[in-house]
């Protein structure tokens, strides 16, 4: 696959942060996903909050799996480090990576997909083990890079484009974060930059494991069933010489609502999500308050954005390991070889 990096060309009067950057040093690669992806916001945000945060972009992680939401990575900050694993796998990566080197900040962005279905097993141990990271999942309800298939996520009742209604109880990454003990958890929208961005911010600065759940509106298919324009219909009628697929462009879908207040988001294809944003004088320290007033929510169809729940003293992957506190390739060659009689010591460990 060919990246096209952006020009590099800034006006004088950009704003710079200390370190002498601009936001436009903070981007990457231009954006493949489909016009008014609400994949494409969330990169603005982080681009924005990496920006302010004044982060070396040779000390920041990207990591991801595979969908459109694993995309991500190659759209911001192209001189950081960036690795795209197998499907489901990212956080695996993650926890080599940062046991290897806690001085570096790693952010992994993956999917309902990537995270809910086959990576599950995987999400869960990095929450268990508090990796110091944070994790963005660009949600969905679908399988974008496979034809809008419901994933995990989808909720009970919602229809696909061909018709047919899901009927499996959806996997909420909120909730399941909070029973697995996690010690940063924080939805949002896509489309809400004021709100998110600061969650990014918090979320880089938390030491431990920090989950932002992102809802991401996927703009229209056009490959449902009963469509003259449908892979199949085409298959039946037409002889291909090269199969293409056109996505026609698609607003951004934006918003802002106050603290408190509950607004109707209208989706592409017509259908609506109902958020709610947090009161004023939210407790996010209470983990048993935080659980029942998502699920409390989540039964009246909506869904609470903001800090959900924050652990104020976690102790992190490496306080729970005592791992050391430099980099490993910077641990000299003989600490690293404990000889023929060191390394038998720690094998008799293991009879």
């Amino acid at each position: 696959m060919t990246y096209l990096l952006k020009p590099k060309v800034a006006h004088p009067s950009l704003r710079r942060n200390s370190l002498g950057f601009t936001r436009r040093d903070y981007e990457g690669t231009l954006s493949t996903l489909c016009a008014g992806c609400g994949h494409d916001s969330i990169t603005a945000a982080i681009t924005e909050a990496c920006w302010s945060l004044e982060m070396e972009p040779q000390n920041l992680v990207k990591l991801s799996g595979i969908g459109c939401s694993s995309k991500t990575t190659a759209y911001f900050v192209s001189g950081g480090h960036g690795f795209n694993s197998v499907h489901g796998r990212m956080p695996s990566i993650a926890t080599g990576a940062n046991a290897a080197n806690r001085n570096l900040s790693y952010i992994g962005v993956s999917g309902d997909g990537d995270t809910l279905s086959i990576g599950m097993g995987q999400f869960c141990h990095a929450i268990r083990r508090n990796i110091n990271m944070l994790y963005i999942i660009e949600n969905n309800g679908v399988y974008g890079l496979t034809k809008g298939q419901f994933s995990a996520s989808a909720d009970m009742g919602s229809t696909a484009k061909k018709g047919e209604a899901n009927a499996q109880v959806p996997i909420d990454p909120v909730l399941t974060a909070l029973s697995l003990g996690a010690g940063f958890v924080a939805r949002s929208f896509s489309g809400d930059k004021a709100q998110l961005v600061p969650l990014i911010q918090a979320g880089l600065k938390h030491r431990g494991f920090a989950l932002i759940d992102v809802l991401s509106p996927c703009v229209t298919f056009n490959d449902h069933e009963g469509s003259t324009k449908s892979y199949a219909f085409s298959r039946e009628h037409y002889q291909e010489v090269v199969h293409t697929d056109f996505v026609p462009k698609m607003p951004e879908i934006t918003t802002s609502y106050e603290a408190g207040e509950a607004l109707s988001v209208q989706m592409h294809d017509g259908s609506q999500v109902r958020l709610r944003k947090l009161e004023k004088d939210y407790n996010p320290t209470d983990r048993s308050a935080a659980y029942a007033d998502i699920q409390r929510r989540l039964k009246e169809r909506e869904f609470l954005t903001g800090l959900l729940y924050v652990e104020p003293s976690p102790a992190d992957f490496h306080d729970l390991n005592e791992t050391p506190a430099s980099a490993l390739n910077a641990v000299p060659y003989e600490k690293l070889s404990p000889g023929s009689e060191g390394l038998q010591k720690i094998l008799d460990r293991y009879r």
